[in-house]
């Protein structure tokens, strides 16, 4: 399990739980979505080229790190990403966010054009000016309910999530299961407030690095058409749409993977295999 190769690490007077999964060459930083913990994307990562590094860390007050200080900013958050990764060594790096994740991950790109090479964007928009999920989805999306209570999360799981779980519900709680139930609502609050104002929108001409965008044809949470604005604003963007929800990434982590390899690789078969590109 990730939590046995776990170990805590001070950034900026905060403490955060960090999991770093050696490698050859440019390590792959991951952001999860909110509330989630970093053993949330296990499937994933177990799926991902062995050689590719991996670090993962639990936002504060998420998972297994305490409360911050204070609330804290998404573009702040960004900057402790950054000097974690100066502690661990890494002057390069690439990054991948899901969800509330990858706004966090759009940041980071932005705020470090020469240290972050590679940009992967999975389940994402650009902040409060996307187009947004129901209402009815919503309201679901306010609380840390669904990652504490199996039942709770078995019956939202279809309106919630979509793709393969809208006939498999019940699936959702083993990709569940190894997910810490440590955070703390005050710390699901402050990754509400941290992203509150926030917008990628101004700069997405600004992130240069090449990007690949993962997007869900039935994601309720994120709808498409964000993944299509993003790619036509981001000069160096892919859309690759896939067949599934707006947890796509560890639901068929067996699929999404491979593609993530061969794209932080540079592979060229990545550009034969899009499903979809939007210029």
């Amino acid at each position: 399990m990730a939590s046995e190769n776990a170990r805590e690490y001070t950034v900026s007077g905060d403490r955060l739980r960090v999991v770093v999964r050696p490698g050859v060459g440019v390590p792959l930083v991951l952001c999860n979505g909110i509330g989630a913990s970093l053993e949330l994307l296990q499937p994933f990562v177990d799926e991902l080229d062995p050689a590719i590094p991996v670090i993962r860390f639990d936002p504060p007050g998420i998972g297994r790190s305490p409360l911050p200080r204070r609330p804290y900013l998404l573009t702040t958050l960004a900057g402790r990403v950054t000097t974690l990764l100066t502690q661990l060594g890494y002057d390069t790096f690439d990054v991948l966010g899901i969800s509330w994740g990858g706004g966090l991950a759009q940041q980071i790109a932005l705020q470090n054009p020469r240290r972050c090479r590679r940009v992967v964007l999975v389940s994402t928009a650009t902040g409060w000016m996307m187009v947004p999920a129901h209402p009815k989805v919503l309201r679901k999306m306010i609380t840390p309910r669904r990652y504490r209570d199996a039942e709770y999360a078995t019956r939202i799981a279809a309106e919630l999530y979509g793709g393969r779980l809208r006939t498999d519900p019940d699936r959702v709680t083993t990709l569940l299961a190894g997910h810490s139930t440590t955070s703390s609502a005050r710390g699901y609050l402050l990754q509400l407030l941290a992203g509150t104002g926030w917008t990628s929108l101004p700069f997405l001409g600004l992130i240069r690095q090449p990007t690949l965008i993962l997007a869900g044809d039935d994601d309720p949470i994120i709808p498409l058409v964000n993944a299509k604005i993003m790619a036509r604003l981001i000069p160096d963007a892919r859309l690759h749409v896939y067949h599934d929800g707006h947890l796509g990434l560890v639901v068929i982590s067996d699929q999404l993977a491979p593609e993530v390899s061969r794209f932080l690789r540079g592979d060229r078969q990545v550009d034969l295999q899009r499903m979809d590109v939007v210029r």
